[in-house]
């Protein structure tokens, strides 16, 4: 029975100095201002009804994780984005390659280091991805052909660690390995 109870102070004395973290959520706080065909009225936001107008362009993340935060104001596209960013963006109809570009600027997030394609259905062809700088990114779906519900995906990380073990925590875990072990061979077994 003392070796289980010293097993579990180890183990938490070894979780105490390993720094782990939860990865903060990168889109929570965000407030999202985009563009369309590179015209700020050309994109409906859901903090405004979707309803064109001033500052129309801005919206926070939906706080019901239910729906779109933008539409095209042709309404073509839906735009979503996730609290742990990704970014998904629905053909409401089917689309034929043209000129459509969008570019999202996630003011209140943290920075964007990478920003994948993580997934297509119903489309063909390879949208342009790039970082503006680390808090605008952008889409070129010139190439794109679209069926109705189309959607693509895209994965967006920032640099930020999960966890960051310190540098005393490998040496106080091998020191409660061995003190296990050391523990276990002293024991004399049972007749």
């Amino acid at each position: 029975m003392k070796t289980k109870h010293l097993l579990q102070a180890l183990a938490l004395v070894a979780l105490g100095q390993g720094g782990v973290h939860a990865a903060p959520l990168m889109l929570q706080d965000a407030s999202i201002t985009a563009t369309y065909n590179g015209a700020a009225d050309g994109m409906l936001g859901l903090d405004h009804g979707f309803a064109a107008g001033p500052g129309a362009n801005t919206s926070k993340l939906d706080p019901t994780d239910t729906g779109v935060e933008f539409f095209t104001s042709d309404f073509l596209f839906g735009i979503d984005f996730s609290a742990d960013g990704l970014l998904t963006v629905i053909a409401n109809y089917a689309v034929a390659p043209g000129a459509y570009s969008m570019r999202f600027d996630l003011g209140g997030a943290l920075p964007v280091m990478a920003f994948t394609l993580t997934g297509a259905s119903g489309v063909t062809g390879i949208p342009g991805l790039s970082i503006i700088d680390s808090r605008t990114i952008a889409l070129d779906l010139s190439g794109v052909d679209w069926s109705e519900f189309g959607a693509l995906s895209a994965r967006l990380e920032t640099g930020t660690a999960v966890a960051v073990p310190e540098p005393g925590a490998p040496a106080i875990l091998m020191g409660g390995l061995a003190a296990l072990a050391l523990v276990r061979n002293g024991r004399k077994p049972r007749a």
